[in-house]
């Protein structure tokens, strides 16, 4: 899918075709819509396909009048338990900075460009090129900033069930989000480097009004950094501890079956006892079928009295 927006009486538009000045903005494109962008834009078609590779990481490339900068952006997913947890991803986007325009490529659609397309916005002219990528870069580390906090509410969603709890289904949530954190710091470490490149002045040309908003992106990714090691520490001392109250709910449970086991017991040798067959007379009060389940019920009222007494009950 390929797409071309252009900024029009202070609006962002789309328009049908290639313009001078545009934002062209492709998801999962073909083969011939690389081609067809590449040559509307005089850049080469490896520029825009580097970002189609799942596992490209983040960096920024020039060659002549041509720069490509690589970002990974954080990606919502639902996950498999059917309580509505989510996971959360990241993928390669491109940004390809032409001489005529500003190209974003995916291999999914995002809510970051789509945000910008829709002109939830202020102040995007897609002519100043400079600006406009600084403005994608702004929103990418606050989106990441919004997912962290959606991470936060499921973590605590997820803690408030913890104690109660013997089934697997808060520790795979865990480790989902666990491993949303680790997808998470690993691209936010990638993101800082390139923007700080960028941030030098040698790969793209600077203004200062421009050079406020990269700084506050950075500012942004940086605090992203420093909640996913936070929340990641967090997360690993929940998980070591639920697994410890996993454990010792289970211990209670076996001790309570271990002590009715051992009470239950006592009623069935008494009166194994006196069902047996003796010559010259049976046991005391065998004639009589009350005294019997009397002495079955003061043994066992005397056993949970011990076991109570040794805190075993």
């Amino acid at each position: 899918m390929v797409e071309f927006y252009k900024t029009v009486d202070g609006r962002i538009t789309e328009i049908s075709s290639f313009a001078e000045g545009c934002w062209v903005n492709m998801v999962h494109p073909s083969s011939d819509e690389l081609e067809e962008i590449a040559r509307a834009a005089h850049v080469e078609e490896e520029f825009i396909r580097a970002a189609l590779d799942p596992e490209e990481s983040s960096r920024v490339e020039t060659e002549d009048d041509q720069l490509l900068m690589i970002v990974d952006i954080p990606m919502v997913e639902k996950s498999s338990v059917e309580d509505g947890g989510q996971m959360f991803s990241t993928l390669p986007m491109g940004i390809v900075v032409a001489q005529n325009a500003v190209i974003t490529v995916c291999l999914e659609d995002s809510i970051i460009l789509r945000s910008i397309a829709e002109g939830a916005v202020k102040g995007v002219h897609t002519a100043l090129r400079t600006r406009f990528v600084f403005q994608i870069l702004l929103r990418v580390a606050g989106r990441f900033l919004k997912n962290l906090r959606m991470i936060e509410r499921d973590f605590t969603r997820i803690e408030k069930r913890l104690y109660d709890s013997l089934k697997n289904e808060e520790l795979i949530q865990l480790l989902g989000l666990s491993k949303s954190l680790v997808y998470f710091s690993a691209s936010l470490k990638g993101n800082e480097v390139t923007m700080e490149k960028v941030l030098r002045g040698r790969v793209l040309k600077l203004y200062e009004d421009d050079r406020d908003i990269l700084e506050d992106a950075l500012i942004e990714i940086r605090q992203a950094i420093e909640m996913a090691g936070i929340y990641s520490s967090i997360l690993s001392g929940t998980m070591d501890a639920y697994a410890s109250v996993v454990s010792n709910n289970l211990n209670i449970i076996m001790k309570v079956l271990t002590v009715l086991t051992i009470i239950m017991t006592i009623p069935n040798i008494i009166f194994g006892f006196y069902g047996m067959n003796i010559e010259g007379g049976g046991l005391p009060g065998d004639f009589v079928w009350w005294i019997p389940l009397l002495i079955s019920v003061a043994a066992c009222f005397f056993a949970w009295f011990m076991l109570k007494k040794k805190n075993l009950d």
